[in-house]
């Protein structure tokens, strides 16, 4: 199983169209529908096979993520540059019309894993307020709609700022209870290239529960009291033993 190749625009992330090539579709993305789909990500199966006419060979090699696989012991795999250009094909996009080189189906690849690693850090930011009840919470499914904007995303377009780049719905599994969590991708400028970052991430859980809307009270209330009145959270008393620390 595979994390989705989802990227906006190989060109960066100027288009607001989840795919790289605007076309008209019901579902966001010129990709008919399949029932090969996997609905945990809604990618086909696997297909490393070189696309007819790709002008120059693409890796295969797949990189293990950080973040667990829901139902099993394993990680999800991120997709390798050979899939990631096959994808981007289903959705519309020809190579003969972009400037495209080997390098930068990497850095795609790179900028792509990177996005989900730190998508996966802010969710566990979140999950944290629920650790005594799961310490290891995993990813189920995902999926992204560009198309679909968030109510946040709307009332910030309103209010003068730019409209989210991507969006993305990831279903969390908290050790037996799906929690949606909500991603809108914003342009971050250049590509950091340490990290392979250029988007801004706001990353919150999706007002579909009580739960939800509570959880994002809470934590509207610490970055008010903590951020912006300046209060010092309290700190944490603990005793280690010697032993530890050898």
């Amino acid at each position: 199983m595979q994390m989705g190749a989802s990227v906006s625009n190989l060109n960066g992330p100027k288009s607001t169209s989840g795919c790289p090539m605007q076309k008209k579709s019901s579902s966001g993305c010129p990709m008919k529908s399949d029932d090969s789909l996997d609905p945990a990500n809604m990618m086909p199966p696997e297909n490393q096979q070189p696309a007819p006419d790709q002008p120059f060979p693409l890796s295969t090699e797949r990189e293990l993520s950080s973040i667990p696989k829901a139902g099993s012991n394993e990680n999800w795999k991120y997709p390798s540059a050979q899939m990631f250009w096959n994808a981007m094909l289903r959705k519309g996009w020809r190579w003969k019309e972009s400037d495209i080189q080997p390098d930068d189906m990497d850095s795609i690849i790179r900028i792509h894993n990177s996005n989900n690693e730190q998508a996966w850090r802010e969710i566990l930011r979140w999950e944290a307020l629920h650790f005594k009840e799961c310490d290891c919470p995993k990813l189920k499914s995902f999926r992204g709609d560009a198309s679909k904007y968030t109510p946040r995303a709307r009332i910030r377009r309103a209010l003068g700022y730019e409209l989210p780049f991507d969006r993305h719905d990831w279903i969390v599994d908290r050790c037996g209870k799906e929690v949606h969590y909500v991603i809108d991708y914003y342009d971050g400028g250049k590509v950091n290239p340490e990290t392979g970052q250029f988007s801004l991430m706001d990353v919150r859980p999706a007002m579909d529960s009580w739960q939800n809307i509570f959880d994002r009270i809470i934590v509207a209330y610490m970055r008010f009291k903590y951020d912006t009145l300046g209060m010092q959270p309290p700190r944490v008393k603990c005793s280690v033993s010697q032993e530890m620390l050898k």
